[in-house]
C-alpha cells in the first residue's frame, strides 16, 4: 500500500479515524460554541458499515461517505493538522468523485457549517455549488451539490457540455 492509497478503512483503525476527526474539527469548537458533528459520530458503526476511507499510513485523512438516493452524501472530511498541505484533501475529494461515479451516481451533495469559512472558498474550488442555507438544530449549514459524470464534472446549471 502506498502513502496515497485511499482505502477502506477497517476495525483497527477506528481509534485513528477518531483522532483524525477530533484534530481536524477541534478548532471549530470555539468558533461555532459548540463541537462540531463529525466528533460525534459513532466512528466504529461508520467503520462497520463500510462508510469510511481512509488514507495515509498512520492515517492522516478520512472521508465518510453514504451513498443515498440518487446522490453521494459527504458526511464528513478530515484532514490531520500535521498533514495540510500535502494534498490529502483534494486526494480525498477526487476519491469520492471516484466513488460516485462506481455506483453509477449523478449528483455528490455535503454540507459545511456556515462558520467554517474555510470550507466555503474550498468546495467551489472543486465543483461545488450552493444549493441552499438552513438552520438543522444547533448547526447553520451551508448546503453543496456537486454533478459528476463518467467523464468528470458536469458544467455549472445554465452552461452546456
Amino acid at each position: 500500500m502506498t502513502p496515497d492509497e485511499i482505502r477502506p478503512a477497517v476495525a483497527g483503525d477506528v481509534l485513528a479515524v477518531r483522532d483524525v476527526t477530533d484534530a481536524a474539527y477541534r478548532p471549530y469548537i470555539a468558533r461555532l460554541g459548540l463541537v462540531p458533528a463529525p466528533m460525534e459520530a459513532d466512528h466504529a458503526a461508520n467503520v462497520a458499515a463500510g462508510k469510511v476511507f481512509v488514507t495515509g499510513w498512520p492515517v492522516v485523512g478520512l472521508v465518510v461517505v453514504e451513498v443515498r438516493e440518487g446522490h453521494l452524501f459527504v458526511d464528513s472530511v478530515a484532514v490531520h493538522p500535521d498533514a495540510h498541505g500535502r494534498g490529502v484533501g483534494r486526494r480525498l475529494l477526487r476519491f469520492v468523485d471516484a466513488h460516485a461515479r462506481e455506483f453509477g451516481l449523478v449528483e455528490i451533495r455535503l454540507y459545511t457549517n456556515a462558520l467554517m469559512s474555510e470550507n466555503q472558498v474550498i468546495y467551489p474550488r472543486y465543483g461545488y455549488e450552493v444549493v441552499e442555507r438552513r438552520v438543522d438544530g444547533a448547526y447553520d449549514r451551508v448546503h453543496y451539490r456537486k454533478r459528476v459524470t463518467s467523464g468528470g464534472t458536469l458544467p455549472p446549471a445554465g452552461m452546456s457540455a
